[in-house]
């Protein structure tokens, strides 16, 4: 019998899958855990704007919106792998020296926005640079929830109750309605109304500048569109608001209990629907006009 009946073929080497990333779950966990621990006592102060302050009312939804998204790019987040980077923790520590040090000097945004570094940090630290990448735009939607500071609001709110004053004055005495306007009141034959902070519109436009960005995403996947989105927000926001001042005026009329009270707060729903109407309009606009120039391009 030959030998070489009996030598046996060479053992093959077998080839092992690369083992797949998956994000650290526990780790994630706990880390968010101590970072809304520490900061409970600014958490609870926002929460607490939030269910009191009409202009935040959206705050609550921001970190629910922001998670979602976050959940949706999973899967990216699963390919792309995860690792350490340390300017994270860098970036969590100066965090939390921004919130002891505003805490003391008592500035309500910068301990808010701190805890919204320290998330990124978070997320830099234990995902890396393009974890980051990915999750972006969540991470900068959670900026919505911290309430814009007293001095910038009171500087934006003043101008835009004169604008809505004189934009109703001169819609009010063209639909024949005789008014007298004194800065920000508005003298009508049967009462005055004061367009005062809560009618300056920034309520519409903060919220619906919030739900630009979501809509955005969501709906259109093109970065210019979306920044054409983003800036539209403001002129429909303002006319909008300027357009329920109108309303009010018009209805004070009619019985000057429609001015206040259940009437005025579901004026201001129904305006900010119709605004948000008009900025899901114009899109849709938008997308049929540049439609048939870009077949015509092609």
């Amino acid at each position: 019998m030959s030998s070489a009946a009996n030598t046996a073929p060479p053992p093959t080497a077998v080839v092992q899958p690369p083992p797949s990333p998956s994000i650290p779950w526990v780790p994630l966990a706990w880390f968010f855990t101590l970072l809304v621990v520490c900061y409970a006592p600014v958490l609870r102060q926002l929460i607490h704007q939030w269910s009191n302050d009409d202009d935040m009312g959206h705050g609550f939804f921001v970190p629910v919106i922001a998670v979602y998204i976050a959940w949706l790019n999973r899967e990216k987040l699963l390919a792309s792998g995860w690792h350490t980077n340390y300017w994270g923790l860098a970036l969590v520590i100066f965090a939390g020296v921004q919130v002891f040090v505003a805490t003391f000097a008592a500035e309500l945004f910068t301990q808010r926005t701190a805890f919204v570094e320290a998330v990124i940090g978070a997320v830099l630290f234990l995902g890396g640079t393009a974890a980051v990448r990915i999750l972006a735009f969540p991470l900068v939607l959670l900026f919505f929830m911290v309430p814009i500071p007293a001095v910038i609001y009171s500087r934006i709110t003043f101008p835009l109750q004169i604008f809505a004053s004189q934009v109703a004055e001169f819609l009010l005495n063209l639909m024949g309605y005789a008014v007298l306007r004194e800065g920000n009141v508005l003298e009508l034959a049967s009462q005055k109304l004061s367009v005062v902070d809560a009618c300056s519109g920034i309520r519409s436009l903060l919220s619906l500048t919030f739900l630009s960005l979501v809509y955005a995403y969501f709906f259109d996947t093109r970065a210019w569109m979306r920044a054409v989105l983003f800036v539209a927000v403001i002129p429909i926001a303002i006319a909008a608001n300027a357009g329920r001042v109108t309303l009010t005026g018009i209805l004070s009329e009619i019985n000057p209990e429609y001015s206040r009270g259940m009437f005025h707060e579901a004026s201001g729903w129904v305006i900010f629907m119709i605004a948000l109407s008009l900025l899901v309009g114009f899109h849709q606009l938008l997308n049929r006009i540049l439609k048939p120039a870009t077949h015509a391009t092609n």
